[in-house]
């Protein structure tokens, strides 16, 4: 008897001492090993997650061919995103009007890579991604750059700034939207940043800048407010479509006041959103 009472004793000064200790620190609980049990944490009971697959930046079979088209069109992109830097050197060195040009080579180089991409069957959404980064810094960093160097000296510094400032923060409103947003293959909502930088590019080399400063900060804060607009713009496909005769008229009128063509032509797309945009409503 006075044999088991002193097992019983041992067996539970043994089993307090090896199933828990609490520590000096609050809320700290060490748990000891006891033989013959296994050790267990609450992770254990959590259900494992599944770990998600890599996703490839090139979609599909992973041939020579394929990967030197894939690389050619990134090639493009980068290109573009060299030149949008380039044009933004160039303007604060006060070469406004090299730094449009730049900005007119990046607009073609934008154009390329979409194209080669959809034409050599590699469009990816890793390159989607490369494209809309590049594009921040060609149309919605460099285009508003050169254009605040072409109007600093004709108009007061902080005015030219609030709307160059504009021009960017609507490029990276619409590149995120457009990024999110389903794609329509008729029409653009709102105007591209693309086509609003080669206005601004084509508007510098023409010299509309020192015609009237006023007037021209406030063609800028429109061009940027359309951009963010959610009115329907015909893209390029369905604009080389027109009626032959209605190209005639801008060929004829750049021949004889290049900048009141530029300005009417520009005006005139402006104006075709909201057109659109009412025709949809009453349909």
């Amino acid at each position: 008897m006075g044999r088991r009472n002193t097992e019983t004793r041992r067996a539970a000064t043994a089993t307090r001492a090896e199933v828990l200790y609490t520590g000096s620190e609050p809320g700290l609980n060490h748990t000891l090993p006891v033989p013959g049990v296994a050790l267990t944490t609450p992770a254990a009971f959590e259900e494992e997650k599944p770990v998600p697959a890599p996703i490839p930046l090139l979609p599909g079979a992973h041939t020579m061919a394929r990967r030197v088209s894939f690389a050619l069109v990134n090639a493009c992109t980068l290109s573009s995103l060299g030149l949008g830097l380039l044009a933004i050197f160039l303007a604060m060195e006060g070469e406004a009007q090299i730094a449009a040009v730049c900005l007119v080579a990046c607009v073609a180089f934008d154009g390329l890579d979409g194209a080669l991409a959809r034409k050599l069957g590699v469009a990816s959404p890793f390159g989607a991604q490369m494209d809309s980064l590049a594009d921040m810094c060609s149309f919605g960093l460099a285009a508003p750059v050169v254009v605040y160097a072409s109007l600093v000296h004709s108009v007061p510094k902080p005015a030219a700034a609030v709307a160059c400032a504009l021009v960017a923060a609507c490029a990276a409103i619409r590149l995120a939207r457009f990024n999110v947003s389903p794609k329509d293959g008729r029409f653009f909502c709102g105007v591209p940043t693309t086509m609003a930088a080669a206005v601004f590019a084509l508007a510098v080399l023409i010299g509309l800048p020192s015609l009237s400063g006023i007037a021209v900060l406030a063609g800028v804060a429109l061009l940027a407010f359309a951009m963010v607009s959610s009115f329907p713009y015909a893209k390029l496909a369905r604009i080389v479509k027109l009626p032959p005769w209605l190209w005639v008229l801008p060929v004829v009128g750049a021949l004889m006041d290049p900048r009141l063509t530029f300005i009417l032509v520009v005006a005139a797309y402006l104006v075709s959103g909201p057109i659109l945009w009412v025709r949809a409503k009453r349909a």
